[in-house]
């Protein structure tokens, strides 16, 4: 509030809005937040145990290097900068994940992220980027280029992945409207979708360093090393599956070599035979929902020998959504005569896949993005529908309470209640009308008012400042009376056929 003598009765009108408005906040669906957390935890697992298979490799390339260091040397020098840039961008993630769960009680409780407050306000001002946004969008593209630029252009294949996995270009809406690429994967979704979405970021890095040592090792030990030193690698399509999905992929050697067919293959203790130029190609349900493993053997023949090559990794299974996430960008309530902004969306359905419509009012808008406004009724529905890969088609409505804007307060230099001023000041101040402490920044224009002068006939003023008559009366009050300007009538400025109501009064006490 501004400065001003403020009465009791305005205290307590002040905290009821505080209150009201937090009992208002907006309850995301706990089982959808739920999955984002399990998600973010398999990614996690797999990360970590990624890692140490990158950290082993290292290891094997310096013993290679110090072997051989004609040949490993020149490798060793690409992968040590690698590991370099991954290991800065990687801790800069983990920092700005650290930071977004500050403030969270318990982290492990994926249900209470259920706001985009954070990284709305840390990446965002306005419609444009604080330094701490630009940072973060200049850190993905400084390691897509430094990597590339590490590469030296001998790997255009893995140059290309690198280029994909980092892609910071805008993205085109249905409406062919460009979006800028922080705005699309981060400006409005919950905490939890966000830390998802860095942990996966995380994991690219990784797999980055894993397909960067297995590229640099491809070309030089195609002769050099026995087959002994491989490890099967799958490659599944996908890390985390929902519930009646097939699992699919590949498991391949480190080689790469089509022309390495090999002899048998054990696959969670059974022979497998789906087996595709020197590929183990992976096909089979994916189970209940939890972690499974991955795991069994190749075998070859080399100098008449048998070489078994294990392979291991691990996948999720996660529940199927059965309802969409919509929430008010401002609060669990709409209101009449404004633009409402909705966000609709459905983890795993493409937001421009849904079908969204509304009862009770009108919904406009694409890409999850919508502005709700509000009928006559009590209430908004936001009906959503969509149909998963699975072929199963998800329905979900979502009842908002239709509200008027409340009552506005009359101010004079933007404050309320009882405002001490020169006789002067008041004289060419003009009188305004606002709504503090509403969620909306609205702006209200004053058409007319009237004016109480102590000991003068009260006088009607058309328009935001004294008229003539209104100052003549001013003129003959004295220092310490109460000017009373009451009866206020306000539009809203890109509204004027909404009707507010009444806006309650403000007193200006003359200091002269």
């Amino acid at each position: 509030m501004a400065s001003g003598k403020i009465s009791p009765r305005q205290k307590m009108i002040n905290l009821m809005y505080l209150v009201f408005i937090a009992m208002l906040a907006m309850n995301m669906d706990k089982e959808v937040l739920s999955a984002f957390g399990l998600l973010t935890e398999e990614l996690k697992l797999s990360n970590t145990s990624t890692s140490a298979k990158n950290d082993a490799a290292y290891e094997g390339l310096n013993t290679l290097a110090q072997e051989q260091a004609a040949k490993y040397l020149p490798l060793k020098e690409k992968a040590d900068k690698i590991k370099s840039l991954s290991s800065e961008f990687y801790s800069y993630l983990e920092d700005l994940k650290s930071k977004m769960t500050e403030a969270i009680e318990d982290i492990t409780d994926y249900t209470a992220m259920d706001k985009p407050d954070f990284l709305d306000e840390y990446f965002f001002r306005g419609d444009g980027l604080k330094p701490e946004g630009q940072e973060f969008v200049d850190k993905m593209n400084n390691f897509r280029t430094e990597v590339s630029a590490a590469l030296g252009g001998e790997f255009k294949d893995l140059e290309k992945i690198v280029a994909d996995r980092f892609n910071t270009d805008q993205h085109e809406n249905k409406d062919g409207k460009m979006i800028d690429w922080l705005d699309y994967r981060y400006k409005g979704y919950p905490l939890v979708a966000s830390l998802t979405n860095l942990t996966q970021i995380q994991a690219n890095i990784i797999n980055t360093e894993s397909d960067v040592l297995s590229t640099l090792l491809q070309g030089e030990l195609k002769s050099q090393v026995s087959l002994s030193n491989y490890k099967g690698i799958p490659a599944l399509d996908k890390t985390a599956y929902f519930a009646g999905e097939r699992v699919t992929g590949k498991i391949v050697l480190g080689r790469y070599d089509a022309t390495m067919v090999p002899d048998k293959v054990t696959l969670n203790g059974r022979a497998y035979t789906n087996i595709k130029d020197g590929q183990v190609i992976i096909d089979m349900p994916a189970g209940n929902v939890g972690p499974h493993d991955i795991k069994g053997v190749i075998s070859f023949t080399e100098n008449g020998e048998t070489v078994d090559v294990p392979f291991e990794t691990t996948y999720s299974v996660i529940p199927e959504p059965n309802s969409a996430v919509v929430s008010a960008d401002k609060m669990n309530v709409v209101y009449r005569g404004l633009d409402n902004p909705i966000s609709v969306s459905l983890p795993g359905v493409g937001a421009n896949n849904l079908k969204v419509s509304a009862t009770g009012g009108t919904l406009t808008g694409s890409g999850g993005k919508f502005i709700a406004r509000p009928g006559s009724a009590n209430n908004l529905t936001v009906n959503v529908s969509a149909r998963l890969s699975s072929g199963k088609t998800v329905t979900s409505a979502k009842t908002f309470r239709i509200k008027d804007i409340p009552p506005a307060m009359g101010t004079v230099r933007n404050q309320f209640g009882t405002v001490r001023m020169p006789k002067s000041g008041l004289s060419n101040t003009p009188i305004g009308a606002a709504l503090p402490d509403f969620a909306f920044d609205l702006k209200l224009r004053v058409t007319s008012f009237k004016v109480k002068v102590p000991g003068q006939l009260t006088i009607i003023v058309n328009g935001t400042s004294l008229n003539a008559k209104a100052k003549r009366a001013l003129a003959k009050a004295r220092r310490g009376d109460i000017i009373n300007i009451y009866d206020i009538k306000a539009v809203v400025s890109n509204n004027a056929s909404y009707k507010l109501k009444k806006v309650l009064p403000v007193n200006i006490e003359l200091t002269n």
